[in-house]
């Protein structure tokens, strides 16, 4: 027998009582577990929608007067060392060195060859340009996500006609042929950029926010090495602009939005990861012509419409 505020309950009864009190006590338990991730994976989305987007004419203004790749080491430095420091502070583990080797091969692609190649190829392309070509990464993550064995589907290939005929428009209008070498270093940018998203989720890294900081700092030390051998200098004391543009790179492009795509790439599709492709090269665009006067023509319109639509073709077959 078993009895409930001294109530007799008859043993069968007493465990659908039982079952049905565990499953209304449950929910109420749950729901803020449930409730917080979609908030932080929106939170996030809008991170790095127009952070990035915000980006690309921030490092137009940032070189004016601070050389390439001291501002990229400054950049990641700052915002890889503090988040590292800060999160050692709070106990989470010291990487391992499998971990700090993948933070060095990802590092490498991400942020010297990718990030690398759009700030050198800014002194020559516009930065809504430059977020256009960029945006094609989707596109190449496709690509190289499908190289360990499974070819990409016909609506992947779809997707990347539609991509790459994009950035033809883009060539044979003279939007990218006016910006000789710059065109070619915007080009490889997004190659770059994708193979060290593929390599970095098929490989150990540290978990959560660590990840973003070992690879950001990694990223910074190889960066600031560059600078050295390169030679560069800052011949005069960096303009006030300058300084502000670099600023905001440090925390808005690097220290929110880079760990904001550490935490979709590991919570979410990675269609929903890569979706800011869809929205960087429009707030990029806008911002480049409202603030910095950059010519948008058709050519670059038209172009814009067929990267995107072949970006979202991937997008959708992704979801699916």
């Amino acid at each position: 027998m078993a009895s409930t505020s001294g109530v007799w309950i008859a043993p069968p009864v007493r465990i659908a009582w039982d079952r049905a009190a565990a499953s209304v006590a449950r929910p109420a338990r749950e729901a803020p577990a449930r409730a917080r991730p979609p908030l932080m994976i929106v939170a996030a989305l809008l991170a790095v929608y127009f952070l990035w987007g915000s980006t690309y004419l921030a490092i137009r203004v940032a070189i004016e007067t601070i050389p390439p790749f001291t501002l990229g080491a400054l950049r990641f430095l700052l915002a890889g060392g503090g988040l590292y420091a800060a999160l050692r502070m709070l106990g989470a583990p010291r990487p391992s060195a499998a971990e700090w080797r993948t933070s060095f091969l990802t590092g490498a692609l991400l942020f010297v060859a990718g990030n690398g190649f759009v700030v050198l190829g800014a002194q020559w392309v516009s930065s809504g340009l430059v977020a256009l070509v960029v945006g094609t990464m989707p596109l190449w993550a496709a690509l190289f996500g499908r190289a360990a064995g499974q070819p990409p589907t016909r609506r992947e290939w779809l997707g990347l006609g539609l991509g790459f005929a994009g950035v033809a428009v883009l060539q044979l209008g003279g939007e990218l042929a006016a910006a000789g070498a710059g065109a070619l270093l915007v080009l490889l940018a997004p190659v770059c950029w994708a193979l060290g998203v593929v390599l970095g989720r098929s490989r150990p890294l540290p978990a959560g926010p660590m990840g973003a900081a070992t690879q950001m700092l990694a990223g910074g030390l190889m960066m600031g090495a560059l600078a050295v051998v390169l030679g560069e200098s800052m011949t005069a004391v960096p303009s006030v602009r300058s300084m502000l543009a670099a600023l905001h790179l440090v925390v808005s492009g690097s220290l929110i939005g880079f760990t904001a795509y550490g935490y979709l790439l590991r919570r979410t599709r990675p269609a929903v990861a890569n979706s800011y492709a869809y929205v960087n090269p429009v707030v990029a665009i806008v911002l480049g012509a409202a603030l910095a006067g950059e010519a948008v023509g058709p050519l670059t319109w038209l172009a814009a419409a067929v990267i995107l639509s072949g970006v979202v073709v991937i997008g959708l077959g992704a979801r699916r």
